[in-house]
This record gives C-alpha cells, structure tokens and sequence, in this order.
C-alpha cells in the first residue's frame, strides 16, 4: 500500500456573512448564487488550476431544500463554470458541514484517488431556518433518546452554564465583548477583506455589493451586553449578545495533493495533520469539541501545548469558554481566535468550518514561530469537529512570542 499522499489547503475564500431575514443584505439572493459566487472566487484566485482537473465538489448546508438543495456540489460546480466533466455532491452535518466537506476530500486526496478538490458550504437562514420542514421522529421523545430542547441550541448552552457554575455570564459577556473588538481591529488592520468575495445584492432600495461582514457590532460594550434580555429561559445567561447571530453566507476553499500543487503551480497555506469527529449528550452539544480535539490530537501525536493558533467558533461564548477550560487556556489567551469569531461576525452553519481554516491560514503567514494549529467547533445534535493543521511557514528561528 502507497503511504498517503500530503493532503494541503492551497485556498479559501468566502462571501461576506449578512444577517438572516427580509432586512438582510442577502434576502433578495438565492443561496446556491451565493457559493456559486464564492466557487468563481476561489477558482479566480487560482488561475493556473485547469478546471478539468478538480476531481470533486463537496458543498454543504444543513437544511438542503428549495434554492439550497438540488445536489447542490453538483449543480453549483455547472454554475460556476467548471467543465461538466466535474462531479459533486452535497453533504450534511449541521454546523460542520464545511469542514466535513474538507476532511472528506482531504481524506480522498490522501488515500490517492483525487489529486484537487473543491470544498465548502452555504447557510441561507433567512429562507431556510435550521431544522425547517424536518420531522423528528417520535422516538426520540417517546423513549427519552434526547430532551424535548435537544435542538433549542440557546437552550444546549444554558445547560453548560448550569453544568459549570464558574461559567457566568458575565464572563461569556466579557468573552463576547472581546470578539466584537477583536473583528473591528481585523477589518481595521486589512486582515479579513483579502479573503472575501464581493457580492451584488438586490433589495427594494435597488442593487448593491456586499464587501464586509453586515452581523458586527463593534459599539458594544458591557454595560449593553449585561442588559439584553435572556430569551431561552427566565434569568437565563445565554442572549443575542453572547451567541453567534442567523445568518445567510457561503465559503469554499481549494484542496490538493502536495504533488499536484507543486505540478500546478498552486501555493500551499497549510497542511493537514490530523482530523476527528466525536459525539456527546445533544442536550450539552456545545462540549463536543472537546473529545473531538482530544481525539485529533492522539491521531496527529501531538498534545495541546503544541497548539499555536486556534480558530474556535464562537456558537456560544459559554461554548468556547467550555473548551479552553477543559484545556487550561486563558479566556483571552492570545492564541485564540486572533481576528475574533462568530458572535460578531455570524454563524451561517454549514459554511462556518471554511471560514476559520480561512482565517487559521491568513494568520499562518503571519506567525511563523507557530508549527501547529487548530479549527474546532461544535455542532447541533451533539458532535464535535477538530481539524489539526501545519503551518508550511514555520521556521524555527522565528519565535516572536
């Protein structure tokens, strides 16, 4: 047997994230339009790649009907140009969709059956709220499977607050606080607009273009935070302001073969190391990153403390401040999401796990003391999702911290 071929991330992009519903940037805009705009990107970006060469399109969303279904890896690699000679399929695991879309299209390349694929998702919540037209089966509540809240996610988080009395919410509204802050420098700072798709809108006003993230709130402040009202219980801990919003957006990134990116010219952002799924209570869903990252790690041989950078998405801050527990992380240790994350910039759900290898890449460059690093994130239904990434800049000379 063949050792497994190097499996590199060559490219991501994705659309500005817009905020869910009629007064959204996006609800006038079909949702396979949006990764099939994100598909063009990417693949603008990438000229050298002959587009008979993509072996395979994986393209997420968690509720797959209406403008968001139809196959649609398929039907959105015909919109976006590629010869028609290019498979694709779609694929769902709620939050994860994205990234299970490149751990599987890692995992092919590495076997050897495919040398460059395309990977990524769509989330438009303003036409198809999560679990829309879906049925539950009746055992679930009928033989006490889950809890009748199960998938109320605000509900998932407050029990985690009730499960760790030391998870407050002043100290989620502190941790939120920080990632409006954090996004507002990063826009300040250049650091997310090279990686973002420009895209026409259409709304009653007449046209327009999306260039940045429509969710950020970079005025907030505690005092704001503290006063918004808690809608999953009485006296909750969980509101608006320390949770990622709905939202519509799309994102897509490159993969290939160490070999196929050298004979095609194509640059190598990172690498991936290591990759695990894992399942936990759905009624404590925002944990499952945690056996997810433990997991991955003992695949790649590594242990936390050789972690970097993390690119965590923000579902929930309690969520977040769950996982950096459990590791003996600081809540604003440095290494974590740097540009900040969901609770300001949104959370479109299958396409979220392509927006942090995204940005895990762009810091990549930027940190060359850093070896390894890490895209986590929880997902509904309770399952975790981690993905171990090298940094191909790394240089041991290099060590700013």
């Amino acid at each position: 047997m063949a050792e497994r071929a190097e499996v590199v991330f060559v490219d991501g992009v994705r659309t500005p994230f817009g905020r869910a519903g009629e007064k959204g940037m996006y609800w006038g805009t079909r949702a396979d339009d949006l990764v099939v705009k994100a598909m063009i990107g990417l693949l603008e970006r990438n000229p050298t790649l002959p587009g008979d060469r993509v072996d395979d399109v994986a393209i997420a969303a968690t509720t797959q009907t209406g403008d968001q279904g139809l196959t649609l890896g398929r039907t959105a690699a015909l919109l976006a140009g590629l010869p028609k000679s290019v498979p694709g399929f779609a694929i769902d695991r709620m939050c994860a969709g994205a990234m299970t879309a490149v751990t599987m299209m890692g995992s092919a390349i590495g076997f050897g059956a495919y040398d460059v694929a395309i990977a990524g998702g769509v989330e438009h919540m303003g036409r198809h709220p999560m679990g829309f037209g879906a049925d539950p089966n009746p055992r679930f509540l009928s033989e006490r499977l889950v809890s009748e809240d199960a998938l109320v996610m605000g509900a998932t988080a407050e029990r985690i607050h009730d499960r760790f009395p030391s998870y407050t919410k002043e100290r989620s509204d502190r941790f939120a606080l920080r990632s409006q802050q954090k996004v507002a420098a990063a826009y300040e700072a250049g650091q997310i607009q090279p990686d973002l798709i420009p895209v026409a809108t259409r709304s009653a006003a007449g046209w327009g273009l999306a260039t940045r993230d429509e969710a950020p709130r970079p005025e907030t402040t505690m005092e704001g935070l503290a006063a918004l009202r808690t809608p999953f219980r009485p006296y909750g801990r969980i509101t608006a302001g320390n949770a990622s919003g709905l939202n519509d957006g799309a994102s897509a990134c490159l993969l290939a073969s160490g070999d196929a990116a050298k004979e095609l010219g194509l640059s190598v952002k990172m690498k991936m190391v290591s990759f695990a799924f894992a399942g936990v209570e759905p009624e404590v869903m925002g944990l499952g990153p945690v056996p997810s990252t433990e997991k991955a790690l003992r695949k790649a041989g590594l242990s936390i403390t050789d972690i970097g950078l993390f690119e965590l998405n923000e579902a929930f801050a309690v969520q977040v401040i769950s996982f950096l527990d459990h590791f003996g992380i600081d809540d604003e240790d440095s290494r974590v999401n740097e540009y900040g994350g969901a609770i300001a910039i949104g959370h479109p759900l299958a396409s979220s796990g392509v927006r942090l290898m995204t940005q895990l890449a762009h810091q990549f460059a930027a940190h060359p003391e850093v070896r390894y690093g890490l895209t986590a994130m929880c997902i509904g239904l309770g399952q975790g999702g981690t993905v171990i990434w090298e940094n191909p800049n790394f240089n041991k000379k290099a060590v700013k911290r």
